[in-house]
């Protein structure tokens, strides 16, 4: 990416999260610092998901002012179109020609980035789920936003592929504001400058964890496989 962007904060100031009469949480207060990495660690069904729904403007109460890039769990890639266009589908939505055109170029690198380079034509079916996936980062990606909000965005993916595609990420997200949702420790340790572990329902999030060094970091380093080991601890701590 080569545009320069501000990236804002994002702030949760007393929400109240449902669905229907499920109460995900209420009264939760929470700041994603501007252009820093936030990564959301937690048991399955504590409320990940939907506070990153709500980040994104999609679920009932919750406004969202900035643009932003949102990555789903799913790829959501529409079957009738090729590769290349599902990436530039947002460019297609927003009816800007001269930004389509714009953005061309940016998205075949992407598909170059994430090992597609060879299937821009294909349509989604033609691809594994670990390809879709890929598809769908790149994607999310060439939206080029200051905000940009991650579900899971690696977890299809083989061991290597994940590795590269985090190195990717941490490099073309650098200075952006970014809130990604992972099950995976070692992930969060290598790609946020802030983690955050999360219980609920309702939603409550512990204190930041802050480890030390650029991103990505050295999964191998000490001191990381120190902070991998306590967050382990936590997560073990909370009920399922």
């Amino acid at each position: 990416m080569t545009s320069l962007v501000v990236a804002p904060p994002l702030l949760v100031c007393r929400a109240h999260i449902a669905y229907g009469d499920r109460r995900v949480a209420r009264d939760l207060s929470l700041e994603f610092p501007a252009g820093r990495t936030t990564c959301l660690l937690g048991r399955s069904g504590v409320g990940k998901t939907s506070l990153l729904r709500w980040l994104a403007g999609l679920l009932p109460g919750a406004t969202q002012a900035q643009p932003i890039a949102f990555m789903a769990q799913s790829d959501l890639l529409l079957p009738w179109l090729s590769v290349l266009d599902n990436v530039l589908l947002g460019y297609r939505l927003r009816g800007d020609a001269a930004a389509l055109r714009s953005a061309e170029g940016r998205a075949r690198a992407l598909l170059d980035d994430v090992g597609l380079a060879g299937r821009s034509g294909d349509r989604p079916d033609q691809l594994s789920g670990g390809m879709r996936q890929r598809a769908a980062l790149a994607r999310t990606l060439c939206e080029d936003r200051p905000v940009v909000l991650m579900d899971e965005p690696f977890a299809h993916l083989d061991a290597v592929t994940r590795f590269d595609l985090q190195d990717l990420a941490a490099r073309l997200l650098a200075d952006r504001t970014v809130v990604m949702v992972t099950h995976d420790p070692l992930e969060a340790l290598r790609l946020g400058h802030h983690i955050r572990v999360l219980s609920g329902p309702p939603l409550a999030a512990g204190e930041p964890i802050e480890p030390s060094g650029p991103l990505p970091r050295d999964p191998a380093d000490a001191a990381l496989l120190g902070l991998h080991a306590r967050l382990l601890a936590e997560l073990r701590g909370q009920p399922t």
